[in-house]
Parts: C-alpha cells; sequence; structure tokens
C-alpha cells in the first residue's frame, strides 16, 4: 500500500500544477448534461492523472469524473475527483481539492485529498491519517453534539430538498457552519472541527474520505449508517466520534 500512495502522491503533485495554472485566469466554462460547471483544467488534470496511473499500475480499473470507465476487472480501481469544488475554483475560491481514492474489492484502502492552493495533502491508509506525510492526524474526542462544531455542505439544496432536516442541523451543535466541498471532512479528520453533513455526492466526492477519516478515528457512512461504496447514495455524515456520529444520524433520520 505504501508503493501505492508514494506513487499517487507523485503524480497528484505534479497534477496539481494544472489547476493552479488555470486558477483566477478567467478560464472557459462549460456545462455537463447534470447543469454542473467544468473547465479545461478539470479535464486536462483527470487525464494526467490518468495517464499516470495507466502508466504505474496498467491492470488497475480507473473510474473518475469526466472521462469514461477503465474496467480491467481488477480487484483495484482507482477513484479520481481532479477538482473537487469547480464551482469554488472558477470563483477564484482556494478551497477546491483533488481527490483519489484506491479500492480493493470495493473497499477503500487509500484516501487522499490535495488542496493544491494551501500547500496541504491529506492522506490515509491502514498505516494511519496524515497531513503532509509527517504530521498525524486525530479526530476530536467530542461525543456531544451540543458541544460540537458543525459544518454543513449544500445547505442550498439542503433547505430546497429536506427543509425539516437543514432547519434542525441548523440548530444543532455549539457552533455551526454552512460549507462544501472535501475540505470540511478533511478539517474533522485532523480535529479542528466535529461533524459534517453533506448531500448529493457522488462517489468520486465521498470515497476518497473514508480511509482518511476512518484512519484518523472518525466515522464516515451514509445518512443510514452505512458503508460506503460505489453504489450508495449521496448523502453522507462524517463525525469524530461514534456517539457523535449516532446522534446526527437520530437528526437524519
Amino acid at each position: 500500500m505504501q508503493t501505492y500512495l508514494n506513487t499517487i502522491l507523485k503524480i497528484t503533485a505534479e497534477a496539481e500544477k494544472i489547476p493552479k495554472q488555470y486558477f483566477r485566469q478567467g478560464v472557459e466554462i462549460d456545462n455537463k448534461s447534470d447543469d454542473s460547471p467544468v473547465t479545461v483544467a478539470d479535464r486536462k488534470t483527470e487525464a494526467f492523472i490518468r495517464a499516470g496511473i495507466a502508466q504505474h499500475f496498467p491492470d488497475h480499473s480507473i473510474f473518475g469524473e469526466e472521462f469514461a470507465q477503465v474496467d480491467n476487472e481488477s480487484a483495484y480501481r482507482w477513484i479520481i475527483d481532479p477538482i473537487d469544488g469547480t464551482r469554488s475554483f472558477i470563483s477564484g475560491m482556494p478551497l477546491y481539492g483533488m481527490l483519489i481514492a484506491l479500492l480493493q474489492d470495493g473497499d477503500p484502502v487509500l484516501g487522499m485529498v490535495r488542496m493544491p492552493e494551501l500547500g496541504e495533502v491529506y492522506t490515509g491508509t491502514a498505516d494511519g491519517a496524515f497531513l503532509n506525510g509527517d504530521t498525524r492526524l486525530h479526530t476530536s474526542e467530542t461525543t456531544a453534539l451540543a458541544k460540537s462544531i458543525l459544518y454543513i455542505n449544500e445547505g442550498e439544496k439542503l433547505l430546497a430538498e429536506v427543509p425539516e432536516t437543514f432547519a434542525n442541523l441548523c440548530k444543532s451543535g455549539r457552533e455551526h457552519r454552512l460549507s462544501y466541498d472535501c475540505y470540511p471532512h478533511a478539517l474533522l479528520a485532523a480535529g479542528h472541527i466535529d461533524a459534517c453533513v453533506d448531500y448529493d455526492l457522488k462517489p468520486f466526492d465521498f470515497l476518497p474520505l473514508v480511509a482518511i477519516i476512518e484512519a484518523a478515528g472518525g466515522v464516515i457512512t451514509d445518512w443510514q449508517g452505512g458503508k460506503l461504496g460505489m453504489q450508495s447514495g449521496g448523502r453522507v455524515v462524517s463525525a469524530a466520534t461514534k456517539e457523535l456520529h449516532r446522534e446526527l444520524l437520530e437528526i437524519l433520520n
């Protein structure tokens, strides 16, 4: 697993130069079939990462956001989100990320969140969760929602589609913040916040988070408490402790 981690870190260290080149440069925006934005930076970045994986691990399968799946019927499948938070990217917000997961027989065994504009790389394997390879990460020890710092992602979607749940979340926690994308989950793994509720995600949005959060001592599941995999729905909740996670599930259900 260390070989896989070292290799993908080298590939993505080069790949992050692509979005950084286009950031705040007025890049042209296209809309995909689901009306979400995509740019040349998204496509070039994913193409670069795919090429690197194919070179080093030609037998592995690849599932990414911008291009068709490569299914080699391998036990190993790489998950790629080249720019998680394209709306942040195109609006000059530096909190977009690059997400990578490696699945073994469907289970996330490696995760990476790279924040190109912040110089931060969060990784997780069975050997632990780390920031920039040398700072071990631990979630907080908060067990009560009333004492927690709670981040609520995709607030406008929650308000439009599950308004009662959104209202209950906004009344929860010692502090709560509205947010987007991968960075709140990275902050949770690092112990800075205690929980994050997310909504309307795709596998390439959440699978890279699993190994990091679990290796840091946290919990991440769907809203029913189920294990996350390729077939999971887009409703995700992460928490620093099992007790806090259990309390959040009661609100979400």
